[in-house]
C-alpha cells in the first residue's frame, strides 16, 4: 500500500511541475503574442490597399503594356510558400497549416504533383522538417526566416519567387499561411501570389481612368516589387501572430486540464491513505484481539 501512495504522490509532484511549465509558457506567449498582434493590426490595413491597387492597376492597364509579374500561363511548374512556426506546444497550428497546403495540391495541382512540377517554399523549421520527410521538392534557403523575424530577411524569400517567376521556373505561385483572428481562431488559406490577380469588372461599372507620373512602366516597375514584399512580410507576420495565440490557448488548455488531473490524483490518494490507515487498524485491532484471546 505504501508503494501505491508513493507512486500517487510522485505522480502528483510531475503534474504540478508541468503545469508550472504550461503556466508559464502560456504567459510567456500572451507577451509575445501582445507585439504579434499590434504588428499584423497595423501592415495588414496598408498591404491590403496596396494589394487592391496593385490589381487595379493591373486590370486597367492596356495590352501593350509590359506586365511580366501580372502574365498568366498555363499552370505546368507550381510553387506554394508554406508558412508555419518554427517550435512546436502550439495544438493543431502547424499541422493545419500543412494540411491546407496538401489540400490545395490535392484539388488544385493533382497533375502537376504526380509529375513532380510542385516545389514547396517552407518559412519555418516545422513545414520544413515535414515536406522533407515526405520528399516534396523544396527550396530550403528561407525555412530559419522566424529566428530573425525582419523585412529584410522576407523580402529575400520574396525577392527569390519573383526572380523565378519571371525566369519562368515556375508559372504559378501561391502563399499558405494563417490568418490571424484572434488568440483562440485561426484561418487557413491559400492566397494567389503570382501572376499578380487581375479585379473582374462586375457589369455596368466605368473603366477607372489612372493618371500615373511618372510614367505608368516606371511607376510599375518601381511598385511592384514592394507590393509583393510587402504581401509576404504580412502573411508571415499573421502566421507569427497565430503561433503565439494557438501557444497561448493550448497552454491554457493544458493547465486546465492539470488542474483536473490533479483533483482526481488527489482523490486517489486520499483513498489510499484512508485504505491504509484502515488497514492498520484493522491489523492492531486483531492483534490486540488475538493476545487477549
Amino acid at each position: 500500500m505504501s508503494g501505491q501512495l508513493k507512486e500517487v504522490r510522485n505522480r502528483i509532484k510531475s503534474v504540478q511541475s508541468t503545469q508550472q511549465i504550461t503556466k508559464a509558457m502560456k504567459m510567456v506567449s500572451a507577451a509575445k503574442l501582445r507585439r504579434a498582434q499590434d504588428a499584423i493590426i497595423q501592415m495588414r490595413p496598408y498591404s491590403k490597399k496596396l494589394q487592391e491597387m496593385l490589381s487595379n492597376i493591373v486590370s486597367a492597364a492596356s495590352s501593350d503594356v509590359n506586365l511580366p509579374l501580372a502574365e498568366v500561363r498555363a499552370a505546368e511548374r507550381v510553387m506554394l510558400i508554406v508558412v508555419t512556426s518554427d517550435r512546436g506546444l502550439c495544438g493543431a497550428y502547424n499541422a493545419n497549416v500543412i494540411k491546407a497546403a496538401r489540400n490545395t495540391i490535392n484539388t488544385k495541382y493533382a497533375a502537376q504533383h504526380a509529375k513532380g512540377n510542385v516545389t514547396i517554399l517552407p518559412i519555418g523549421k516545422k513545414g520544413y522538417e515535414y515536406f522533407q520527410r515526405n520528399h516534396y521538392k523544396l527550396v530550403d534557403n528561407f525555412w530559419e526566416i522566424f529566428s530573425d523575424l525582419s523585412f529584410e530577411n522576407v523580402r529575400h524569400a520574396a525577392i527569390f519567387a519573383q526572380e523565378a517567376f519571371l525566369a519562368k521556373q515556375f508559372d504559378r505561385v501561391e502563399i499558405v499561411y494563417s490568418q490571424f483572428r484572434n488568440a483562440a481562431t485561426q484561418v487557413f488559406v491559400s492566397e494567389d501570389y503570382l501572376p499578380i490577380p487581375r479585379v473582374e469588372k462586375k457589369a455596368g461599372s466605368m473603366n477607372t481612368d489612372f493618371i500615373y507620373e511618372p510614367s505608368m512602366d516606371v511607376l510599375l516597375q518601381e511598385l511592384m516589387p514592394k507590393i509583393l514584399n510587402t504581401q509576404v512580410y504580412k502573411s508571415v507576420l499573421d502566421a507569427n501572430a497565430s503561433e503565439h495565440g494557438a501557444r497561448m490557448t493550448a497552454m491554457d488548455k493544458a493547465s486546465e486540464n492539470a488542474n483536473e488531473l490533479l483533483k482526481s490524483l488527489k482523490i486517489s490518494y486520499n483513498r489510499a491513505r484512508q485504505a491504509a490507515i484502515t488497514t492498520e487498524l484493522t491489523e492492531i485491532v486483531s492483534g490486540a484481539a488475538a493476545l487477549q484471546g
